[in-house]
Parts: C-alpha cells; structure tokens; sequence
C-alpha cells in the first residue's frame, strides 16, 4: 500500500510573514460589493428601492442558505490531488473574476437586468467560498499548536484588515478610469473582474505557502467512496460535531451580530455621506482613516489576548464599540466625530476580526474531543453561515432603515434633505449595528465558556487516545 507524503512540521517563514496575502486579495476584491453593490443598485443601475430591495434580500438569502455546505463538501468528498483543503485553493478562484463582474453590470432593462445581476451575484460567490473556506481550514491544519494557530491568525487579519486601507485608494482610481471608458453605471463592473484577478493570483500564493503541509494518502485519492479516513466526515458526524458544541453554536451566533455591524455600516456609509454629511467625496478618507485603525486592532488583538485571553478581548472590545456607536448617533451631524469615533470603532472590529478564527480553533479540538471525530472542515466552514447572514442583513437593514422615510434616490433634493431620511441613515449606520454588538458580547459571556487551560487538556486527551489506537 502507498505511503502517504511527508508531512511539513512548524510554520515556516513564509507562513509567519506572507499567509494572508490572499486575504488581502479576497477583502479587496469583495469590498466592492461591501461597499458600492447597495448604492450601484439604486444610484448607478437605477433600480427602484424596491426593485434593490429583493435584489439585496433574493441574492443574499440564496448566499447565506448555500454557506453552510461549501465545509461539508470540503470534509466529506474525497481529498483532490494536492490535498482536502489545499486543492481548493487552485481549482476555483480563477473562474470568480468573470462572474463577480456581472454583478455590478447594468445590461437590459426591467426584469433582464435584475436577473443579469442575480446571477452574477450567486454564481460568483458559490465560486469563491469554496476557496475561502478551505483557506481559513488550513489553519487548523499546518498550525499544530495554539501559537502557531494564533500566529497564522493573527497575519490573515492583518493582511485583510490592511486590504481595506489599500482599497481606499485603489478603488476609486480604478473606478474613476473604467467610468471614462465603459461609463459610470458599469465601471464597478470593471473594477470588480480586476480586483477579482489580484485575488485568484494571490490565493495562488496560499496554495504555493502551504506545500507539505497537508498529507495526502495516494491510497485515499483512489479508494471508493464509502472508505472513509480520520478527516472525512459523514453526514451524522456533521450534526454531532454542531449540535454538541454549544460554545461553537454561541460563537457563531456572536459572529452573525459581528458581520451584521461591518457589513450594515459599511453598506450605510455611502448614503451617509450622501444624504448626512451632503459630500460624498468624503467616503474615500472615511474609509482610509476608519480601515487604518482597523489594522491597529489586527496587530494590537494578540497583546490583548496574551493579557486578557481572546474571548474576553472579543466580549469587551463588542460592548465599547456599541457604547462608541450610540454617541455617534448623537453627534450625527458632526461629520468628523463622527468619522473619528467610527475609526475607534473600527479598532475594536479589527481586534475582534483576528481573535475570531482562535475561537473556532477551540471550539475545534472540543468538537475532536466531544465526538472522537475531526471536523476541521466542517467547522471552518461554519464560519462562512455569520458571514453570508451579515451580507443578508446589510441588505435586510438598509433597505428596511429607508423604506422608514420612503426613500427613493429619484426623489430626494439635495438642496434640501430631509431630517427624516437623514435619521433613517444614521439608524442603519448607528442604532442598528449598536445593538448587534451588545448581543454579541452577551452571547459570548454566557455561551462560549472555553478556557485556554480546558483547550490544552482536551488537546492533551486527544493525543493520548491517538497513541493508544
């Protein structure tokens, strides 16, 4: 019978200095839809709100009811030829960038133009969550402590955290030239596909960092179907490792709260500096300065791990940021408290953001311990269901917040906003995300009791029983 390949021990330089890169790429790519897809739907496109509306909610609700089964395909098909997660990160991204451009294309008109962008939506996130989710598994798989975990954690977040400084000035430059060439309402269209390459170049990275780091079993690449290996999971093995979990289920109804205040706030900003601050060419600094602070939480979220443990970083930096939201609702009109305490509040995220994969880690090696099975997959998947329901309730809130002051971008004159939509703004910008940290924060304080000394005796047990079989 065939050996299986050695397997690569510690992390190597190029995984300390480098892993992330293609998070670089893939929040730069995705934070055109995070932050234009709203505004290119009723202000570029000129779709009626309603009309945005079940764009928003079809697409995104289609996104988040498929998020769960990208980890499950992952941990339960057979491995490929360069590993069960390695492999994912070569065979899909290069086919994102031709869908992503769809979805922020205005072709025809009427129901020909929604369904074009529907379709452009799904299709190219099915493409690139398959990739993402194998990516954020190889961290659990090439870090064999929680150090080496915490380290590849910690440089994702860094490298995605600082993606958004540079998409600041990257995204405008490049949208600005497509629309002297294709046109206004179609240059995010461009911009997406370019971004979209720079991603599937750098996930090619990721793949090329993590040679040697997963073993594959030549017999396990031809064995039939019903052959399972230690990491290959059946569909009770998937349930067991969800249901008793109860930390997992806390953590990942906190971080559904999580993505629901980055992707509503960053969704919001754009009618904020429209209709509030009445000057829109202030976005571009808004979102400079506020992605610099969160790159200050990336780097700073490992001291205040070391001194206060990652879950209770998270569970404080959730209710500051809520307290921070709430006084910039009061100061709404003073556009620069406002961008000021934003950028607090995007520290807090950036701490939060780069803590969150070490938690799932945990949660992990309780799963291995609970039920005897890995679920490295499984579970990492599971991270993309908080992230697709963020995405869902961007649309959810903003359309929802605007709808309170009948919004409809045709209508408004500038020359004399109203209070009414101006506080419809600021309730999907503010309020809202505001009580979806206090949730977070609660949830983790009473539903995630894993402590770092539990962590290190289940992984001391499952070491144990390994040498024993």
């Amino acid at each position: 019978m065939s050996k299986p390949t050695t397997e690569r021990k510690g992390i190597s330089k190029a995984l300390r200095r480098f892993y992330g890169v293609g998070d670089f790429g893939f929040t730069l790519m995705t934070n055109v839809e995070s932050y234009y897809f709203q505004g290119f739907l009723t202000n570029l496109a000129m779709f009626s709100n309603s009309t945005a509306g079940i764009i928003s909610t079809v697409t995104t609700a289609v996104d988040a009811c498929l998020s769960w089964i990208y980890g499950a395909v992952i941990n339960s098909v057979k491995p490929k030829k360069w590993g069960r997660y390695r492999s994912w990160l070569i065979m899909m991204p290069w086919i994102v960038p031709f869908l992503y451009a769809f979805q922020f294309l205005k072709i025809g008109d009427g129901a020909v133009a929604a369904i074009i962008v529907t379709l452009g939506f799904i299709s190219s996130h099915i493409c690139w969550n398959f990739p993402y989710v194998a990516n954020v598994s190889m961290i659990a798989v090439a870090g064999k402590t929680p150090d080496e975990r915490a380290a590849l954690a910690s440089t994702r977040g860094a490298y995605a955290n600082l993606s958004k400084v540079v998409f600041s000035y990257v995204c405008p430059v490049i949208a600005t030239f497509f629309a002297g060439i294709i046109g206004e309402t179609n240059q995010y269209g461009a911009t997406a596909f370019v971004l979209g390459c720079i991603m599937a170049a750098l996930y090619y990275a990721h793949f090329k960092m993590f040679e040697g780091y997963e073993v594959v079993d030549p017999a396990e690449l031809t064995a039939n179907r019903k052959v399972k290996s230690a990491d290959r999971t059946g569909g009770m093995d998937l349930i067991r490792a969800l249901l008793q979990n109860p930390p997992l289920i806390a953590l990942l109804l906190a971080d559904i709260a999580k993505f629901l205040f980055n992707f509503v706030v960053a969704g919001s900003a754009f009618y904020y500096f429209t209709y509030v601050a009445l000057d829109i060419k202030l976005q571009a600094p808004y979102i400079l300065l506020t992605n610099v602070f969160c790159v200050f939480g990336s780097y700073a979220a490992k001291s205040f791990a070391k001194k206060f443990s990652a879950r209770n970083s998270a569970i404080g930096m959730f209710f500051i940021m809520a307290v921070v939201l709430v006084i910039c609702n009061f100061l709404y009109a003073n556009v620069y408290a406002v961008i000021g305490l934003m950028a607090l509040a995007q520290f807090g995220y950036g701490v939060a953001y780069s803590l969150t994969p070490a938690l799932y880690a945990d949660t992990i090696i309780f799963s291995e311990w609970k039920t005897g099975k890995n679920a490295t997959g499984w579970i990492s998947g599971l991270q993309n269901v908080p992230l697709k329901l963020g995405v869902l309730a961007r649309g959810i809130v903003i359309t929802a917040c605007l709808a309170v002051a009948s919004f409809d971008a045709k209508n408004v004159d500038m020359a004399n906003v109203p209070v009414e939509l101006q506080k419809a703004v600021c309730l999907a910008f503010m309020i809202v995300p505001a009580v979806a940290l206090v949730i977070a924060g609660l949830l983790l304080l009473f539903g995630f009791r894993l402590t770092k000394e539990k962590v290190v005796q289940y992984q001391d047990e499952i070491a144990a029983r390994k040498a024993q079989a």
